[in-house]
């Protein structure tokens, strides 16, 4: 027996998310690119920086962050997710520990209040940590922490304390890699790419052109799944799970997710084990 290669639901071998931070006015046309070709992902939220009531921007401000109504009305049930981003978008690992915490549990507890949901995972303001800022994420009950390091790559995370992207939407070597990310046969690993940015830059450099391209070029793909951070990681998570027996041969499912798998070197014999299910292989 050679192992088993870990499949995304329906047996793909690739996955696309996107992270966009701050929650500003251009989150909507971003949402609508995303949601045209098919794409999800997860918005990163200041929920202590929404802009008060009524905020009329001077002309040719940039960066315009949504009030607590607007970012209640384009978030909620979109299909994307809510993560924390600070309460006040610090640099955390500047701040005594106690702050910290605060700075994540209360950026999370008014998030969950305000969209109705359960928020589980963030994006560190300026991507910037120390050790014990990690802590304060596991204490906070948050499961990821994305920063701003390019890996240039589509391999599964292996900390996901301290995430990495595969790249930010203004490097050079996007679309090489989202041509490389497509048109590649995953072999022994399954593949991730991970798109990272701000909407207003968008804006600031007159280029909504380069997401409408690699949306419309990397979107509505058979052979892709398209999930939030939070969607990837937890299907991850369920398929370590996973019971095999010592020869390999009888597998449990404790989870509540239907998990897909093939067998190393032999594409051809593909599972998919339902929640509950033993399966004899």
């Amino acid at each position: 027996m050679s192992g088993f290669i870990m499949r995304f639901p329906e047996g793909k071998a690739k996955a696309l998310t996107l992270s966009y931070d701050d929650g500003v006015e251009q989150d909507k046309r971003l949402m609508e690119i995303m949601d045209k070709n098919g794409l999800k992902g997860t918005f990163n939220l200041n929920s202590g920086l929404f802009a008060p009531e009524g905020t009329v921007y001077p002309q040719g401000t940039i960066h315009r962050r949504l009030t607590g109504e607007q970012a209640a009305k384009l978030y909620t049930d979109s299909g994307h997710e809510i993560a924390v981003h600070g309460l006040t978008h610090p640099f955390l690992e500047k701040l005594p520990e106690n702050m910290v915490m605060w700075e994540l549990l209360k950026d999370r507890e008014n998030l969950e209040t305000k969209f109705h949901t359960i928020v589980r995972g963030m994006a560190y303001p300026f991507g910037t940590y120390n050790s014990v800022t990690v802590d304060c994420l596991k204490g906070a009950g948050l499961v990821y922490g994305r920063t701003v390091i390019s890996s240039h790559s589509f391999d599964i995370p292996e900390d996901w304390l301290t995430l990495p992207a595969t790249c930010h939407h203004d490097d050079p070597e996007l679309m090489k890699l989202a041509k490389q990310f497509v048109e590649e046969t995953p072999g022994q690993n399954s593949r991730m790419f991970y798109l990272w940015g701000h909407s207003y830059e968008f804006e600031e450099h007159d280029n909504w052109n380069v997401i409408e391209e690699f949306a419309a070029y990397t979107g509505s793909r058979d052979d892709i799944w398209y999930a939030t951070n939070i969607q990837i990681y937890d299907y991850i998570q369920a398929y370590q799970r996973l019971e095999f027996s010592v020869n390999g041969r009888r597998v449990y499912n404790p989870t509540a997710t239907e998990l897909y798998f093939e067998e190393q070197g032999n594409a051809a014999n593909q599972y998919c084990i339902l929640p509950g299910e033993c399966l004899e292989l």
